[in-house]
């Protein structure tokens, strides 16, 4: 039971002897280390702490020789190819004149900055959608009454040459009606299912191929082994598509998307922890996101090109928290990353 309980915890935690060797690790420590209990059992704090602060070793050493627990924050870990910081918590375990054992946790510093972060920006995209769409409640009355007013002009007016002008104000107020419906978003409720997210994959790369011929080449690299998950097919086909359109527009003529699906095990996606979730990556090698814009992105109505509405990606968010999961961007010059998470029940 206990073991099961230390599994399913967030936080890393580690079991030293006395001689600082390796004995227990939970889920969450093999995942943080990037390594496996089978190799890391056995080997010894400076080995396990070789290339990362040396003040996890002294630490440890002096827990063990005090027999009293300490705490050390900002730590940096150094493990396979990636380092982060982590705080530090050593507990001794048996008497003040024999520590058998010594318990360690890690929590990692910039996950509980990354949710905090994403928090208040989700909330500033939220405040920002909700004031988009009051103002498109305002905005659609008097367009439907300024198109029905040009309507009746437009049957009253003998002459043709008038009527061309009537005709323009019926076109672009059905042109706004159309931005405004898209600003107020879909009024129709989810209509979930459990289904493959291959299948959505491979109906948007089908989509988006068709549009750009075969000078830009999209990608798959999936994980044939993600279960199903519970969703509304329309909504993810259209979240998805939305950001490889993105894609696609982003690259040359003969640039490359990539469709990437892979597992995440004990993933924590807006505050929730999930022991499952599906991690889904569009991949291009074009221009890349101004540094600027990267927190803007998901406002509606921010867009960096001239013929674009500033929509696409705020709707994709929308429908991405719809499904309790969470879009995030990274970008550079050749290489920018949509990852999109979404929990597996």
């Amino acid at each position: 039971m206990y073991k099961r309980l230390l599994d399913n915890l967030n936080t890393a935690v580690l079991l030293f002897d006395s001689n600082l060797e390796l004995r227990y690790l939970n889920t969450a420590a093999e995942i943080l280390l990037a390594d496996s209990v089978r190799q890391l059992l056995g080997i010894s704090a400076e080995q396990l702490f070789k290339l990362s602060d040396v003040a996890f070793v002294s630490n440890l050493k002096h827990c063990r020789d005090a027999a009293k627990p300490l705490i050390d924050y900002a730590l940096e870990l150094h493990r396979a190819s990636h380092s982060i910081f982590v705080n530090f918590s050593v507990t001794p375990l048996g008497s003040e004149n024999n520590v058998n054992e010594i318990l360690v946790e890690l929590l990692p510093i910039d996950n509980r900055l990354r949710i905090s972060q994403e928090e208040q920006l989700h909330a500033q995209q939220n405040t920002a959608r909700l004031m988009v769409q009051g103002l498109a409640h305002e905005i659609k009355n008097p367009l439907g009454g300024l198109r029905g007013a040009a309507q009746l002009l437009d049957l009253e007016l003998p002459n043709n040459t008038f009527k061309e002008y009537t005709q323009v104000i019926i076109e672009e107020a059905d042109r706004l009606q159309d931005l405004v419906n898209r600003m107020l978003g879909s009024n129709e409720l989810p209509n979930k299912q459990m289904l493959n997210i291959h299948e959505v994959l491979e109906r948007v790369r089908w989509l988006v191929q068709t549009e750009v011929g075969n000078n830009i080449k999209i990608h798959c690299d999936y994980d044939p082994s993600i279960p199903d998950l519970f969703g509304d097919k329309n909504q993810l086909i259209q979240a998805v598509l939305n950001i490889v359109r993105n894609a696609v527009q982003a690259v040359s003529e003969n640039g490359n998307v990539t469709l990437k699906t892979r597992i995440c095990r004990h993933a924590t996606i807006e505050r929730q922890h999930y022991k499952l979730a599906l991690r889904c990556e569009i991949i291009d090698d074009g221009i890349g996101i101004p540094s600027d814009m990267l927190t803007k992105i998901f406002y509606p109505m921010v867009t960096a090109r001239v013929e674009g509405t500033g929509l696409g990606l705020s709707i994709a968010q929308a429908f991405i928290l719809q499904h309790q999961g969470s879009i995030e961007c990274k970008s550079e010059k050749g290489r920018t990353v949509f990852a999109i998470m979404l929990p597996l029940k």
